[in-house]
C-alpha cells in the first residue's frame, strides 16, 4: 500500500524546509524541535492528571506523570515508557498520547520521565523504569490505583523499555503483569535484522537509529544484552501482548520478529498493523485519521486484560 498522502506531505514539507535531521543536530537542538513539534498538538479533555516524583535506586528521582480518566479510586494503572531513541522525548512530548490511552483503555496511565542518553547511559533508563514500576505498585506511592492490575506500555525505544520490565517482572516475580502494549518497538540493535531499507529515510533513517545507539550504549558490546537486544531474550512466560505497527516504518521489522518468537515462547500475541502509517503515528489522531483506529484497538486490548481473572 502507498504511503498515507498526510505523510507524504509532512515528509516532503520536511524536505523542502532543508531543515536537518536530527542526527544531524546537536542533541539539545534535537530535543528541543522534539518538543516543539509534539507540543504543538491540541491537548484532549481528561478528568484529572497530577505530577509526581519517582524515586530511584540512586536517590536521584524522576518526574512521572499520573492520568486519571475519572474520578474513581480503584482504577487499574498502565505504567507507560515515551519513545524518542532513549535520547529524545519527554511525558510533555507524549502528554496527547498518554491522555487518549488513559481515555481509550479506562486505566490511570503513569507517564515515566525515564532519564535518557548521552547524559545518563545504559542501564539507566532500565533501571528507572523498573523502579518507576516497583514504585507505582508499592505501598509508598498512593496512587490512587488498583495495583493488582497493572499493565506496562511503550512506543519505539519505550516499548524496548517496557519489554525489558516485563522480563525483569517475571524473573523477580515483584508482580503480575496483566498485559504489555508495545508500539513499534525496538527490539534489536542490529540494523541488518532489525531495519526496513525500503523505507529510508521515512520519518527515520539508518544511520539515525545507529546515532540513537551510539549515545545510549557505554560501548558496543551492550547490544548485545538482553534488556537491550530483548529479541534474543527468553520470553516465555510473559504477559499477554499487544504489537502495533505501521506499514511504512522502516524498523517495522522488530516489531514483527518480536511478536513472532513471542508467539514461539507460548506468549499470547495481538498484532494491529496499520497500513500506510509511519513510525511516531501513535497518537497522532488530530494529524492522522488512520491512527485512531490502533489507540481505540490498543485501548480495547489493554481493557480487556484488565477485566479478565488471572490464571494463577
Amino acid at each position: 500500500m502507498p504511503l498515507d498522502p498526510i505523510a507524504q506531505k509532512m515528509i516532503d514539507d520536511s524536505r523542502a524546509s532543508g531543515r536537518p535531521n536530527a542526527h544531524l543536530l546537536p542533541v539539545e537542538t534535537a530535543r528541543q524541535n522534539f518538543e516543539d513539534t509534539f507540543g504543538a498538538l491540541t491537548k484532549p479533555a481528561i478528568h484529572h492528571t497530577v505530577d509526581v516524583e519517582i524515586p530511584t535506586r540512586d536517590d536521584e528521582g524522576i518526574r512521572g506523570r499520573l492520568y486519571l480518566p475519572s474520578e474513581a479510586t480503584d482504577l487499574p494503572l498502565t505504567v507507560y515508557f515515551h519513545g524518542g531513541g532513549w535520547l529524545l522525548g519527554s511525558i510533555d512530548s507524549h502528554d496527547v498520547t498518554t491522555r487518549l490511552l488513559a481515555t481509550e483503555s479506562g486505566s490511570a496511565v503513569l507517564s515515566v520521565d525515564y532519564r535518557r542518553g548521552p547524559d545518563y547511559r545504559f542501564p539507566t533508563a532500565v533501571h528507572d523504569a523498573i523502579d518507576a514500576l516497583e514504585w507505582a505498585i508499592s505501598g509508598d506511592a498512593r496512587l490512587p490505583v488498583d495495583i493488582t492490575r497493572v499493565a506496562i506500555a511503550g512506543d519505539s525505544a519505550g516499548g524496548n523499555l517496557a519489554a525489558a520490565v516485563a522480563i525483569h517482572v517475571r524473573d523477580t516475580g515483584v508482580a503480575r503483569l496483566r498485559h504489555q502494549l508495545l508500539v513499534y518497538p525496538v527490539t534489536t540493535c542490529d540494523l541488518d535484522r532489525g531495519f526496513d531499507d525500503e523505507y529510508q529515510g521515512i520519518m527515520l533513517e539508518r544511520d539515525e537509529m545507529q546515532w540513537h545507539q551510539d549515545n545510549y550504549l557505554p560501548s558496543p558490546d551492550f547490544a548485545q544484552d538482553p534488556r537491550v537486544d530483548v529479541l534474543s531474550a527468553d520470553l516465555s512466560g510473559l504477559p499477554d501482548t499487544t504489537v502495533i505497527l505501521a506499514e511504512c516504518d522502516p524498523i517495522r521489522p522488530q516489531g514483527e520478529l518480536y511478536a513472532e518468537a513471542a508467539q514461539a515462547a507460548g506468549v499470547a500475541v495481538e498484532v494491529h498493523q496499520t497500513l500506510g502509517m509511519v513510525h511516531g503515528f501513535f497518537g497522532l489522531d488530530e494529524v492522522f485519521p488512520a491512527a485512531t483506529a490502533a489507540m481505540e484497538f490498543a485501548g480495547s486490548r489493554l481493557a480487556r486484560a484488565f477485566d479478565q481473572e488471572l490464571v494463577r
